[in-house]
């Protein structure tokens, strides 16, 4: 007797799983959001824009309310003579305030006690008419260590003539530079990064004040009682 292998003794649905495997293969799978999690995800997109608009709603006013500069910037209204005179009494000589017929812009004025250098100054600070700075220092009680500590360090690099007087150039050769003038019993320091022709501009009518005013001038408190 032999044995006959019937078809239907192969595993029911083998073929038939193979056959759906292939196909399900190309078959894309396409995720299902639930609806609630799909309703939580815009709201939270709509609150994020709501919650920028907010804050652009309320930083425009601040921003309204305080309008950009101008292109020529803030001018303070600084009265150097007035200040000056002022600063005269105390100072014991003639604080230089320069005429440069409004081409410098005074930015400050003012005088420094010197307590921690030991060397009271007269300090005014000018803008240049190429929109550079030079900065004015005037004192009767200069030492070696003050100027070196007044001009960076700088060495003696040569001389300009600025109002008929010679003026001592240093410089850093950084761009940073200084002209020094010891003239009437005071010592006179230009420093900044200006070109040289506007230091010597400024220069001159330093000069030029100096010599049409008292050098030294005295305290009330100076003059002797009777």
């Amino acid at each position: 007797m032999q044995e006959k292998t019937s078809p239907s003794s192969e595993p029911a649905g083998s073929g038939g799983t193979q056959a759906t495997g292939g196909q399900g293969g190309a078959t894309p799978v396409k995720p299902v959001i639930p609806a609630a999690a799909a309703k939580r995800a815009n709201a939270s997109v709509i609150g994020m824009i709501i919650a920028l608009v907010l804050s652009i709603a309320a930083f425009l006013p601040i921003v309204l309310m305080n309008p950009l500069p101008k292109s020529d910037g803030y001018r303070p209204d600084i009265d150097v003579a007035g200040t000056a005179r002022n600063a005269a009494g105390v100072a014991g000589f003639t604080p230089a305030a320069p005429d440069t017929g409004g081409a410098f812009r005074p930015n400050y004025a003012r005088w420094e006690a010197g307590t921690a250098s030991g060397v009271p100054t007269w300090e005014v600070g000018f803008l240049t008419p190429k929109n550079s700075f030079i900065a004015l220092v005037q004192t009767d009680k200069a030492n070696p260590t003050w100027l070196l500590q007044q001009t960076d360090n700088a060495p003696i690099t040569g001389s300009r003539n600025a109002g008929g007087q010679e003026w001592e150039i240093r410089d850093t050769g950084k761009g940073e530079k200084s002209l020094v003038l010891d003239y009437r019993e005071t010592t006179v320091i230009l420093s900044g990064a200006a070109q040289l022709d506007e230091f010597a501009t400024l220069a001159a009518a330093v000069v030029t004040f100096m010599e049409s005013n008292p050098a030294v001038t005295v305290s009330p408190s100076a003059t002797a009682a009777p």
